[in-house]
């Protein structure tokens, strides 16, 4: 007998009974892990992404602030309040944890570090924001007037010559009003506490560089209908290089990219056409007539926003009907923080005829006027701050409204 052979031939019976025992225990935990891992969620953490089973890892606190006080709440907050990393905290057993937290208000991400350990339960808490508009409406020189705007809030607007100064980012700028969502709506008003002067605007220069046209009313338009956008103005270039150059890095923390600016294409009445002659709405409210007819109302579709897709920036001019408002109409003069003694753009159209699109001005005596949109006039930026931003001052050229920055 030839045991050399005998002996491979159990040799090779027990590998192959040693892999199929291997290959049946791998099948039994594949289909165990599977199972498993049905009850679990991916956590992004700072280093790594770790799989935890729902039970091990539970958010089960989350508290916003009211208040001297806060309360629990079924949610996190998405927006008004932010997060308040000393006095969150993570546990086990019942036990605090030296973990230390962060979450991003903006993505939703939740960031522990280290977390080693299985049964880790967090408690979030998160502060109120300061609301900027609460702030300057409680102070020495809030707004006097009110009405409704087109978000369905109260807007509180100034008039006359107000004590409604502003310092941001470098720059001074007058409060127009604070808008029916809470947000802030300024107007540019030079590097310096100025007046009157060119110093109030960026520079001049023509609304649109082409005006045989009835869309050419527009700060955007598409080249074709009443209320396109995706195409920009000259001015809305010229907007836009600006904020680029100078306020681009304070837009996450500090500017309302979705309050808007209206442009108000309605007509008077009629059917528009690319080269029909037509008087715009703002014509009719406001033509040989004083404030009594302004309206902060606006139709959707002339709502401009860089988060509706209708504007590159968060970045506009004034409206003929916030001018108004504040002093500045077409008969009747009145003291207003808006004269400059400059000749200088508004958004609002004014009418179109004999291949001539017209934009409504406030011109060098503190009136209403009208232009040509291939004018030559001054460029006055007008943007929103976000209403959650935190203020100081009072509002004087000695001690201006103070975006707190840091």
């Amino acid at each position: 007998m030839n045991f050399e052979v005998i002996k491979r031939s159990h040799i090779k019976r027990n590998i192959l009974i040693s892999v199929v025992v291997v290959l049946m225990l791998t099948a039994i935990i594949l289909t165990f892990t599977k199972a498993k891992y049905k009850i679990t969620e991916s956590m992004p953490l700072v280093n790594g992404t770790i799989n935890y089973e729902l039970s091990d890892f539970n958010l089960i606190g989350a508290y916003i602030q009211e208040g001297d006080n806060y309360i629990q709440v079924n949610g996190i907050p998405t927006s008004g309040y932010e997060f308040n990393s000393k006095k969150s905290y993570c546990t086990v057993n019942n036990e605090n944890i030296n973990a230390t937290l962060n979450y991003d208000m903006e993505t939703q991400t939740l960031n522990v570090a280290p977390l080693t350990t299985k049964g880790t339960k967090c408690y979030l808490y998160f502060d109120e924001k300061a609301s900027g508009g609460d702030y300057i409406l409680a102070g020495d020189n809030p707004p006097t007037n009110s009405t409704t705007d087109w978000t369905g809030g109260t807007s509180y607007y100034y008039t006359g010559n107000p004590n409604n100064w502003v310092q941001f980012g470098e720059f001074w700028w007058r409060i127009i009003r604070i808008n029916g969502d809470g947000s802030i709506r300024m107007i540019y008003q030079g590097t310096s506490a100025n007046e009157t002067g060119t110093e109030t605007q960026i520079g001049t220069g023509a609304f649109n560089s082409s005006s045989d046209k009835s869309y050419y009313v527009g700060l955007v338009h598409d080249g074709s209908s009443q209320h396109g956008s995706g195409q920009n103005s000259t001015i809305m270039t010229t907007l836009n290089n600006w904020y680029n150059s100078n306020l681009a890095s304070y837009e996450k923390d500090y500017i309302d990219t979705g309050a808007g600016f209206c442009s108000d294409r309605n007509l008077q009445s009629g059917s528009w056409s690319a080269t029909g002659s037509h008087n715009y709405a703002a014509y009719v409210r406001l033509y040989n007539k004083g404030s009594e007819s302004a309206s902060l109302q606006c139709s959707d579709v002339d709502i401009l926003s860089q988060d509706n897709g209708r504007l590159p920036n968060p970045i506009g001019l004034i409206t003929t009907d916030e001018a108004a408002l504040a002093g500045v109409t077409w008969n009747n003069q009145k003291e207003s923080y808006l004269n400059t003694g400059q000749d200088y753009w508004t958004m609002s159209p004014y009418r179109f005829g004999s291949s001539n699109a017209r934009v409504f001005i406030v011109n060098v005596n503190g009136n209403l006027g009208n232009s040509s949109v291939y004018g030559a006039w001054g460029v006055r930026p007008v943007i929103n701050l976000k209403s959650a931003i935190a203020i100081s001052g009072s509002g004087t050229t000695s001690d201006p409204f103070v975006v707190v920055t840091s």
